[in-house]
């Protein structure tokens, strides 16, 4: 498979391989879910049946170019279903294979891997309500655990669960402080990383009382294509273009570690094909740490926009000093490694958003809602 050739060191995988035919994924019209279907349909043979609620951040759009190569006029190996992983009896369905894809006479196929990425993730949003954030990020997680027990109880087979998850759960580092492994603990500082640490510990206990095959994925920052323009890089490009306040939380030195939508989403197709269960947890990371600050700058340059756009506002609640991740793991036992170096892929990316500005000005008014609740209508435009 594509995924093995560009991912993969020979000789450094373990164990047996899984091979799914069709996969459920969760939130495949958000970023990170988009940017997975599109490299599942390029990259494996596997059918992919999309669930999403399309919520603020779900786009239809950005999927305008799988719909055309593997909907009904294309390929046919994608199915896009609008609904909601809370729904008990639409996840039972999906599971089964007792569904039709809406608008379209199409039987969608019985899944045997689940790639759960539906989720609210925006740490600005969780502060402004905190209630959404644990419906979905824990709710929806037991609804579609005790969706796939049911379904194995009544029709076992080879299965997979990949639940995509955050580094956000394990909290704070000092700037000396070792990188989280997997066994580090749980220490959330925000609704949302609380909620994700949530679902990760159902995912857990499922596997280990009910022996359902589960594995956990916890990931850096991503970027790249198709990001809503709330989270930071997005954000400070688009806000660039317009010549605006770019918002620096504190003394902008914060510091995260980068990942490419690409590599992590390569990284999550080796975990479902070839992780090992009794790994439990594999951290996906760029390896490239930086300040937010100097992150800002390194954007500013790229679009020759002046250093005097930054405004430093104040500091997020429980706002986390730095992240890093140690990916010894996934590395040594599956062979995986980030292909994309970071320079050139913020390069990219700052180039795909000067080339798609239609795709983000029809959001841009959502995108920054909770900025301006929390900070942009108290800082000069």
């Amino acid at each position: 498979m594509a995924a093995e050739r560009h991912s993969v060191r020979s000789g450094a995988v373990r164990g047996p391989a899984f091979e799914p035919g069709t996969v459920l994924v969760t939130g495949g019209a958000g970023f990170i879910g988009s940017n997975l279907v599109r490299w599942l349909l390029d990259n494996t043979a596997v059918q992919v049946v999309n669930l999403d609620l399309l919520t603020y951040a779900g786009n239809v759009e950005s999927l305008a170019d799988v719909f055309a190569n593997h909907g009904p006029g294309g390929s046919g190996r994608h199915f896009f279903v609008h609904g909601d992983i809370r729904d008990a009896d639409l996840v039972a369905d999906l599971l089964a294979g007792n569904a039709v894809e809406p608008g379209t006479d199409r039987a969608i196929p019985t899944a045997d891997a689940v790639l759960h990425l539906a989720a609210e993730s925006h740490v600005d949003r969780s502060i402004l309500g905190p209630g959404e954030f644990v419906s979905t990020n824990v709710q929806g997680v037991l609804t579609l655990l005790e969706g796939l027990r049911t379904e194995l109880d009544v029709r076992p087979r080879p299965f997979r669960f990949v639940n995509v998850s955050t580094d956000e759960v394990y909290g704070s580092l000092g700037p000396n402080d070792p990188a989280f492994s997997e066994t580090h603990l749980l220490q959330p500082n925000s609704p949302y990383a609380a909620s994700k640490a949530g679902g990760d510990c159902l995912v857990r206990a499922y596997a280990r009382t009910f022996g359902l095959p589960c594995i956990t994925t916890r990931c850096s920052n991503n970027y790249g294509p198709f990001q809503f323009p709330e989270k930071l890089i997005p954000l400070m490009i688009t806000r660039a273009l317009g010549d605006q306040a770019l918002p620096v939380y504190g003394d902008g030195l914060n510091v995260r570690d980068w990942l490419h939508v690409d590599d992590h989403v390569a990284a999550v197709w080796l975990v479902c094909t070839r992780g090992a269960l009794e790994d439990e947890v594999y951290n996906i990371g760029g390896g490239f740490e930086i300040p937010n600050l100097d992150l800002v700058k390194r954007l500013l340059g790229l679009l020759e926009k002046p250093m005097s756009l930054i405004r430093y506002v104040p500091d997020r609640l429980g706002h986390d000093r730095r992240y890093a991740t140690d990916t010894r793991r996934i590395r040594e036992r599956l062979g995986w490694s980030p292909r994309r170096n970071f320079g050139e892929g913020l390069r990219r990316t700052v180039t795909w958003y000067l080339e798609n500005r239609t795709w983000w000005q029809r959001v841009q008014d959502e995108a920054y809602r909770a900025s301006h609740a929390l900070y942009l209508a108290h800082i000069p435009s």
